[in-house]
């Protein structure tokens, strides 16, 4: 074969690439606006509304009762979609998507617990942080079993930065750790109409984009229709939301992230792409040691983006400040990932 044939070879594979991204990016957006239009007036019907803290101001306070549980409307079409595609042969399965599909299963089934049990008690008390947790290492060990069985590396690579370090059995702890971090991570930031959601599909696209470069073609449609999917769902869910996606999204966003990030190798390109999500995770942990120290607040209201409300930006311009953000953050990740 020819240098002339090779790039014509390689030229059509890119074609066939590019349009089965294409594709899984439609089926999740349509799938998932589709969804949204049934779903949401349901949820009314059932009555399965927001409880606002009182802490949060008045403008958040009119948000009270906006249907929640709205990870749905992302998380169904995008298993739909995937087991159609590997259904009908488009999609190809590997024990890697198999890890991201049980992830994503079980982090949204913990969500699923925890805001039907608020609404339930009818307060914005739902598992108890032990059940939680119970529930994200069951899965962490799961995810590391059936990493273990099919081959998977303990060590923590980064080629540009001369790191290699071995890390055994700690790499399960290691697993766990960015399984909470991250899906809680998400949680956290998910408190302004957009603002998590609009995060996720950057985040991702980001992620597919690695994934297909790096050889993970499994793992980057999969992203690529959880983007259309997030997508989809930001119809229903910027200023003004019309529907939430409670900890049933968020808590799978997370998850499934920090599964994307370990299974590719791109752990560290993790912390740059969720940059966002991190500052608000940080914001916390700062106000609480703060304020055990010093007695005072640094911050008027954590997370972080409640502290721009409380300076009075408005809530729109706040989502666009740190959409912006998480962008320049997720262009830095795809090439810092990519030349990894």
């Amino acid at each position: 074969m020819n240098y002339v044939d090779i790039r014509g070879v390689i030229l059509v594979n890119n074609m066939l690439l590019l349009t089965k991204s294409m594709f899984a990016i439609m089926i999740g957006f349509f799938g998932s606006v589709v969804l949204g239009f049934v779903l949401i007036p349901l949820l009314k019907q059932l009555k399965i509304g927001q409880r606002i803290s009182i802490y949060v101001g008045e403008n958040h306070r009119k948000k009270e009762g906006t249907p929640t549980m709205g990870g749905f409307i992302f998380i169904l079409p995008t298993l739909l979609a995937t087991f159609f595609l590997l259904l009908t042969n488009k999609m190809d399965y590997t024990s890697n998507l198999g890890i991201v599909l049980i992830v994503f299963i079980g982090y949204a089934i913990i969500g699923f617990l925890d805001d039907y049990l608020s609404i339930k008690r009818h307060d914005n008390e739902g598992l108890t942080e032990f059940q939680k947790l119970f529930g994200q290492i069951v899965i962490a060990l799961i995810f590391f079993f059936m990493y273990m069985k099919h081959g998977g590396q303990t060590a923590l690579i980064v080629g540009t930065l001369g790191i290699h370090i071995e890390m055994g059995w700690i790499y399960g702890l290691f697993i766990l750790f960015l399984l909470v971090g991250a899906s809680n991570a998400v949680n956290l930031t998910d408190g302004l109409d957009g603002l998590a959601g609009g995060l996720s599909a950057i985040a991702f696209i980001a992620f597919s984009l690695i994934s297909m470069v790096v050889g993970f073609q499994d793992m980057g449609i999969f992203t690529f229709i959880l983007v259309g999917a997030l997508l989809g769902f930001l119809v229903y869910n910027t200023f003004p939301a019309k529907v939430i996606m409670g900890d049933t999204g968020s808590l799978a966003l997370g998850g499934v992230m920090a599964a994307i990030a370990i299974l590719t190798h791109r752990e560290v390109t993790l912390a740059m792409v969720a940059g966002v999500f991190i500052l608000e995770t940080l914001s916390v942990i700062l106000q609480v040691i703060w304020l055990h120290l010093f007695k005072k607040k640094l911050f008027l209201m954590s997370p972080i983006h409640h502290h721009f409300e409380k300076l009075g930006w408005e809530e729109r311009d706040i989502v666009k400040l740190f959409w912006t953000f998480g962008l320049v953050l997720a262009m830095s990740g795809i090439f810092f990932g990519v030349w990894l």
